[in-house]
């Protein structure tokens, strides 16, 4: 069960985009902008670095966004939340 809710004023994902989330949350729901949302984890890759992984969706629109894989550029902590940062989203 998702416990956690993200919301994120737009519809896309984007390299520089901010994601707000409470610091203990691994899995979560993203609320975009259009109403749309989807699910996400923050794991780990190979190297230790974090990274989000965001299931497909579909936007208000009718775009389909695939299921993608972003590197998290930056990850700032401040009491019981985090902030991060994206980079790209790996191919």
């Amino acid at each position: 069960m998702i416990e956690h809710v993200i919301q994120v004023p737009h519809s896309h994902l984007y390299p520089g985009l901010i994601l707000d989330a409470p610091a203990d949350a691994h899995d979560f729901l993203v609320q975009f902008g259009d109403e749309s949302e989807s699910r996400a984890q923050l794991l780990r890759d190979d190297t230790g670095r974090p990274v989000l992984r965001m299931g497909g969706y579909m936007t208000a629109r009718g775009t389909v966004v695939d299921e993608r894989v972003w590197t998290v550029r930056e990850s700032v902590q401040r009491g019981d939340r985090i902030r991060l940062r994206l980079g790209q989203s790996l191919p």
